[in-house]
C-alpha cells in the first residue's frame, strides 16, 4: 500500500500547488500562494520519503492532510462550494484513508 501512496501524495501535493497558484491568480491571495506551495511541496516530501523512511513519510502526508482537512472541511460543510473547499475536503479525506491503511497494513 505503499507504492499507491507515494503516488497519491505526489498528485495531491501537485494539485494543492496548482490551487494555490490559481487562488493567487484569480483572487490575489497571497495566503493561498504560500499556503498551497508550503502544503504541496511538503506533501511532494513525504512522497519521496516513502522511498526512504516510510514511516517519516507516512507521519508527514498524514499531518498535512489532516492539517489541510482540519481547514477545507468545515468550509465546506458550511457554503458546500465545490471549489476549492470540495475539492480539497475530497483530496484530504483521501490522503487522511490511504495513510491510515498504509500505516495498518507496515
Amino acid at each position: 500500500m505503499i507504492e499507491p501512496t507515494r503516488i497519491y501524495y505526489y498528485i495531491f501535493g501537485a494539485l494543492t500547488i496548482v490551487g494555490g497558484i490559481m487562488g493567487f491568480v484569480k483572487k490575489q491571495s497571497m495566503i493561498s500562494l504560500v499556503s498551497g506551495g508550503i502544503s504541496g511541496v511538503l506533501l511532494l516530501l513525504a512522497g519521496y520519503l516513502l522511498t526512504t523512511n516510510k514511516y517519516v513519510g507516512l507521519g508527514l502526508g498524514m499531518v498535512v492532510s489532516l492539517a489541510l482537512a482540519g481547514n477545507f472541511v468545515p468550509g465546506f460543510l458550511k457554503t458546500h462550494a465545490m471549489m476549492p473547499a470540495g475539492l480539497m475536503s475530497i483530496l484530504s479525506v483521501i490522503g487522511i484513508i490511504l495513510t491510515g491503511i498504509a500505516l495498518a497494513r507496515n
